[in-house]
């Protein structure tokens, strides 16, 4: 559920993030439609730009859009010895594509999102996102990341799922059988990184999803980074590895100064994808019996 009131939008979800909301103050919605999968609201706000709200929650800001859209991007993608063939599950908006696509030995990047609205609409509205569309080496479809998947075994070394949270369509990319779907479309030594949730609120939920993970994955971890527009400030990914010997926070590829800025990163670095695996206390403590 969600609100706009007096100028301000408020995120509320009793099932997500009970007894607490995030809101921003709004200048101006832009667009309001229900697509044939979900309710799409776009608002310019008065400090965060350009929102995209589906479904009543926040997917991304123009304000800090780029720090999850590296880290989802940049951890796997370093951490595998030589990626050339990408897919990408969800992220309508475009953002996962544009800095995927910036990876100098990435050949190919394959997407799969279900809602063509939510890419039609990125484009005009948020098109410093959108912009990933536009490289020769995305190839977009819009349709079910599972039967994509069914369809495309053995196919990739690095997949990423750019999920909305686990309520609505979303639910059955943080099942077991998901991981499952996702490892036989890998080629050997492949990685899988997944929008993990936030163990501030959910921590139990973050707990079951690395597990449904390590099922399928013989090397599995949780890396956490930060986003101001999120409920908590906070949000996570689930990695899987077919390589059982990895070490997941030491990435294979370590990126110069000068890569650093040639990729016009603003996040990531090899300190960030260090630091994204050490986790409080109490999380490495629920998590280490995984």
């Amino acid at each position: 559920m969600e609100a706009i009131r007096n100028g301000w939008f408020s995120e509320i979800s009793d099932e997500l993030w009970p007894g607490q909301c995030f809101s921003l103050k709004v200048k101006k919605v832009l667009h309001e439609e229900k697509s044939k999968y979900q309710d799409i609201k776009i608002l310019e706000t008065e400090t965060f730009g350009h929102a995209l709200i589906l479904d009543g929650v926040i997917q991304c800001t123009e304000r800090d859009e780029f720090s999850y859209q590296e880290m989802i991007s940049f951890l796997p993608l370093t951490m595998h010895p030589n990626p050339k063939k990408v897919l990408i599950i969800g992220g309508g908006d475009g953002g996962v594509a544009r800095e995927v696509a910036k990876y100098p030995t990435v050949e190919e990047v394959h997407q799969c999102e279900i809602d063509d609205r939510v890419v039609e609409l990125s484009k005009i509205y948020l098109p410093h996102m959108a912009c990933g569309f536009k490289s020769p080496k995305v190839k977009l479809t819009i349709g079910d990341g599972f039967v994509y998947m069914k369809n495309n075994q053995d196919q990739f070394d690095v997949i990423i799922t750019d999920s909305s949270d686990p309520i609505g369509p979303a639910v059955s990319l943080f099942q077991e059988s998901y991981f499952e779907l996702m490892r036989k479309a890998l080629k050997p030594g492949g990685i899988v990184c997944s929008q993990g949730g936030t163990y501030w609120t959910d921590l139990d939920h973050v707990k079951q999803t690395l597990t449904y993970c390590k099922k399928q994955f013989p090397k599995v971890g949780y890396a956490s980074i930060h986003v101001p527009s999120y409920p908590s400030g906070q949000i996570g990914f689930v990695i899987g590895c077919l390589n059982k010997d990895a070490n997941l926070a030491e990435p294979s590829k370590v990126l110069t100064n000068e890569e650093i800025k040639s990729l016009k990163l603003r996040y990531y670095s090899p300190r960030t994808h260090k630091a994204a695996f050490e986790l409080p206390f109490f999380v490495e403590d629920a998590l280490k019996d995984i």
